[in-house]
């Protein structure tokens, strides 16, 4: 007896969903790369030479094309955490840092230290969670979402996205 047409496309369904699961790789949750990138760090694509865009801790990043998300990432909060890197040792063990988006990777006027991260912190960003030394790091991160209570102040909520690493 033969399979019914319903049968036949769960058959070719399930064989897609494992042919894309051999040649994508998917981060876990929200595990990427980082580079580096020094100054100058003006002007941006997200708010052009407006310094007091910039965090006062000088921990930000410029988005790689896998979040720029066609600008929208602009403002965006993230929680980063250096967790591997091609050297041993060069991640700094339990430092998690917040940073902002002021930037796109691809268009920033101080090239990344790795094309393709998904994430290119400055310098002070990239020092706090690594050596600075290193080229490229491994991160995991989290989006933040700015929201406002009930009393006026603003509450930082932490979501995880799924990020696509190709």
């Amino acid at each position: 007896m033969s399979p019914s047409p319903l049968e036949l496309q769960l058959q070719l369904l399930s064989f897609f969903i494992i042919l894309a699961g051999i040649h994508l790789h998917v981060c876990s949750g929200d595990i990427c790369t980082a580079g580096q990138y020094t100054p100058p760090y003006l002007p941006t694509a997200c708010y052009g030479n407006d310094v007091s865009e910039f965090p006062s801790s000088n921990l930000f990043a410029s988005a790689g094309e896998g979040i720029w998300d066609n600008g929208a990432a602009c403002g965006r909060q993230y929680l980063v955490r250096c967790i591997s890197a091609a050297v041993p040792k060069t991640c700094r063990a339990g430092q998690t840092i917040q940073i902002k988006i002021v930037d796109r990777a691809f268009s920033s006027v101080s090239r990344p230290s790795r094309d393709g991260a998904t994430m290119v912190l400055s310098t002070t960003a990239f020092g706090a969670v690594a050596n600075s030394s290193a080229s490229s790091i491994n991160i995991e991160f989290q989006q933040g979402m700015n929201e406002e209570s009930g009393n006026g102040t603003e509450l930082t909520l932490w979501k995880r996205e799924l990020i696509f690493c190709l």
